[in-house]
């Protein structure tokens, strides 16, 4: 790739990061509306977490070969084709179990994306300066999909209105790749061998690729948990009004986008090392004032600056510690399990705090934590 303004269209990637960031991140606002609408418990809700799963995971596994065959220009175009179609069928649809199934649509969408632009950036010669905005857009997508759906129900709408304005947005965005589009696939991956299905085996067999995937998994489940169900343990949990609830969770993700807006320069001065070790520090102190019943416009925060730069920071290592050809499958890989990790944790708190109330979400994060402090120590000195 020659350079990040015609081969990354950092514009159009980032117009991307910030969609699949609101839409993420608004479910965590309209999880009570859910249960009122389709009667549902906090167990069966996360249903719709899981039916996404299926379509991560297969984007993911597939990063290789698509975007080998196809191209960045054309995954993209793929990929917000199926993800505004599916969002306007989350807005239409009256029964929840076709809601449900359309979870598999917006998983792939979603998930092409986010492997096929870290695959990207992974491989580009500036992406230590590229990674953190782009994940930093994101965050900015996470602070606007709750600050849409609390302002859209605040004002009398319902979670439907909240799907129709995401389905807007990506249609925004596949517009502007349509006029953008190239004539031939556009840029592909290096070592992309033309989507050689070999190369995924060959990942696979690295202990790196696993060790970063789980590092991943617990990364990204516990961002996706907070998300999730910080709105519903503020609100339904700890009694306090929808819409200040609302307000910790924006804060929770603005947290989260400051800290990626932040990565460049702070890891070109502290080390990527040192980066992932103080975050995890202050991500565990965040979570345990959480739990301990510390503000929450103070905790959320500061755990989502915590969790802020262990995704591009992973993301950012893999071409350090692998051959060239294995980077588009071993990101896909990574980027699966980090997938499969935003369906499985909030999913198992889900069900769990059927049981113990939500009140004890936070509490059982901090188990998550250590075992991606752990994973850390794991993963740097055998592998970094």
């Amino acid at each position: 790739m020659a350079d990040a303004a015609s081969d990354l269209r950092m514009g159009v990637a980032c117009a991307a990061f910030v969609v699949i960031g609101a839409v993420e991140a608004a479910l965590g606002v309209l999880v009570p509306s859910l249960l009122d609408t389709f009667t549902l418990s906090t167990g069966s809700v996360t249903l719709l977490l899981v039916s996404q799963i299926g379509g991560y995971l297969l984007a993911a596994l597939l990063n290789g070969v698509v975007n080998g065959r196809l191209g960045l220009d054309r995954l993209l175009l793929l990929a917000f084709t199926l993800l505004a179609s599916a969002l306007l069928l989350y807005a239409l649809t009256p029964r929840w179990d076709l809601m449900v199934a359309t979870g598999v649509a917006v998983g792939l969408g979603i998930g092409l994306v986010d492997a096929g632009l870290n695959t990207a950036v992974a491989q580009h010669e500036a992406g230590a300066r590229l990674i953190g905005p782009l994940h930093g857009f994101y965050g900015v997508g996470a602070v606007t999909g709750p600050a849409i759906a609390t302002t859209v129900l605040a004002l009398g709408g319902g979670w439907r209105q909240v799907y129709l304005v995401l389905a807007g947005l990506g249609g925004l965005v596949l517009l502007w790749l349509w006029r953008h589009r190239r004539a031939g696939p556009g840029p592909r991956p290096a070592g992309a061998a033309g989507g050689d299905w070999r190369v995924l085996g060959q990942a696979l067999r690295r202990p790196a690729v696993g060790l970063s995937g789980l590092v991943l998994l617990a990364a990204v489940g516990l961002e996706a948990s907070i998300g999730t169900w910080a709105f519903s343990v503020q609100h339904l949990g700890r009694s306090q009004a929808a819409v200040a609830a609302g307000i910790g969770v924006s804060l929770y993700w603005l947290g989260l986008t400051a800290g990626r807006f932040g990565f460049g320069g702070l890891v070109g001065r502290l080390g990527v090392i040192r980066w992932i070790s103080g975050s995890l520090a202050l991500l565990l102190a965040a979570l345990i004032g959480w739990s301990g019943g510390a503000a929450p416009w103070l905790a959320l925060p500061l755990a989502g600056f915590g969790l802020a730069g262990i995704f591009p920071a992973t993301i950012l290592l893999i071409p350090r510690r692998l051959p060239v050809a294995l980077v588009p499958a071993a990101v896909g890989l990574a980027t699966s399990a980090a997938s499969a990790g935003a369906v499985a944790v909030p999913t198992s708190l889900g069900w769990i705090a059927a049981d113990l109330g939500l009140a004890a979400v936070p509490a059982l994060l901090i188990p998550v934590g250590l075992a991606l402090a752990g994973l850390h120590v794991l993963l740097l000195p055998r592998h970094g």
